[in-house]
């Protein structure tokens, strides 16, 4: 007879083929798990609930995602674009290294790579690929390459997910972010200047450096969110779930009354969208919950530890090995799922090897984040792919420099642990 973990695993697989979302197959394979095993199914129920409503951080989830969409239907990444343009627009390739700047600027509001590459995706796409500039492809690729910033950079939704399966703190997780993720965009301009110097792109309009403090001065509102955002959770005035919750207060008051850009409409097609994406994201979590309860039954974590152990890697082997595999799943896997079930696995072995929490967070975050631009999946690649009406294929052909650009700063994130925790040590991380 087939053995019930087996079982499972074949249904979430066989579901997954399907269509099915990966949260919804993780519960279906549980809840086979539980009855092939003779257990109480209410069981899963049971540990879903608690899960859920005994995490308090999860609340950051929603609100985050609908300040993104808030910041996506007002003028906010005009005016942030306009700004990133103003500094970087008047060097050579300068509309890429435009696209660089603000993504980075907008991921620190908006903590998601979706939500970058969709609103001020968009925006920066239709103004590079105008009068030809720039091909749509190459467009489309670095635009996707940039997004990846945003989950590095505070605020992140990946950050929070991983505190939650690992009992870390939120707010040394974003700060652990910020170096890697100004790396990762350093990384990204180098590589869209040696792209420009080869193809010969343009050198685009210079903005006078007298028009500066003006666009500055108009772009204020919306660059002072992730300083009110992280200055409240590192002066201790907030937690990371109320920062998230003033972070979508603050960018509706912006949009609506300082810079009168968004309709109740609008805000009613904001707060739709949230709430889609919103429900994605727990049903991924919940199926996670579901499934993390049937592999500590089957005491996975520890299996894997000890079968580890056997080859007595070294710390330098095992963030190899580490790397890979991340690498390789994020190529099929959406980075929600790699967060919430493999994570799990793996962590007894990463504190076995005397790997630091937050620097493992900060390698997992970083592997998903490029997976989204990896093929075959590459959720990422999708989305500008449908934005410019490109074939995939192309956009791929162009994204692999920024793929390359990535994987050095990743190397560097992984092995230089002290530069991922110079910043949370500032602010008392004991790790």
């Amino acid at each position: 007879m087939i053995d019930p973990f087996t079982l499972a695993l074949i249904l979430i697989v066989a579901l997954t083929l399907m269509g099915a979302s990966v949260g919804l197959a993780m519960i279906a394979g549980s809840f086979v798990y539980l009855i092939f095993k003779g257990f109480d199914p209410s069981i899963a129920s049971e540990t879903l609930l608690q899960g859920l409503f005994n995490n308090y951080t999860l609340l950051a989830i929603p609100l985050f995602i609908l300040a993104a969409d808030i910041m996506n239907i007002g003028s906010l990444a005009d005016r942030l674009l306009r700004f990133a343009q103003a500094l970087v627009g008047r060097f050579r390739g300068g509309l890429g290294h435009v696209n660089v700047v603000s993504s980075l600027i907008f991921s620190g509001m908006s903590g998601s790579a979706v939500a970058d590459a969709v609103g001020m995706g968009k925006i920066i796409i239709n103004l590079m690929t105008r009068d030809g500039k720039y091909s749509k492809s190459y467009a489309a690729a670095i635009t996707a390459a940039t997004a990846t910033v945003g989950p590095i950079i505070p605020p992140s939704i990946p950050m929070v997910l991983y505190a939650i399966v690992s009992d870390q703190s939120v707010g040394f997780l974003f700060a652990a972010g910020m170096l890697p993720g100004l790396l990762m965009a350093l990384m990204m301009g180098v590589m869209n200047y040696i792209m420009a110097r080869r193809h010969d792109f343009p050198v685009d309009e210079v903005v006078p450096m007298r028009d500066l403090p003006g666009i500055t001065w108009k772009a204020l509102p919306a660059l002072m969110l992730p300083v009110i955002l992280l200055g409240g959770i590192y002066g201790g005035i907030m937690t990371p779930t109320e920062a998230a919750a003033v972070a979508a207060f603050y960018a509706l008051l912006v949009s609506a009354l300082f810079y009168r850009s968004v309709s109740f409409k609008d805000f009613y097609q904001a707060l739709l969208g949230s709430a889609r994406s919103t429900a994605s994201v727990g049903v991924l979590v919940a199926g996670a919950i579901t499934f993390n309860y049937v592999i500590t039954r089957e005491n996975l974590p520890v299996s894997i530890s000890e079968f580890l152990g056997q080859y007595e890697l070294s710390r330098f082997w095992f963030l190899i090995v580490i790397n890979l595999l991340f690498l390789a799943l994020g190529m099929v896997l959406e980075g929600g799922a790699i967060l919430l079930i493999i994570v799990p696995i793996l962590i007894p072995s990463v504190r076995a090897m005397g790997i630091d929490l937050v620097h493992f967070g900060v390698i997992v975050v970083v592997n998903a984040m490029i997976g989204l631009i990896t093929p075959p999946y590459g959720l990422l690649l999708f989305i500008t792919a449908n934005i410019t009406q490109q074939p995939v294929g192309r956009i791929i052909r162009d994204v692999w420099p920024f793929i390359i650009a990535l994987l050095v700063a990743l190397m560097v994130i992984t092995f230089v642990p002290d530069f991922v925790l110079f910043l949370p040590r500032l602010l008392g991380y004991q790790g």
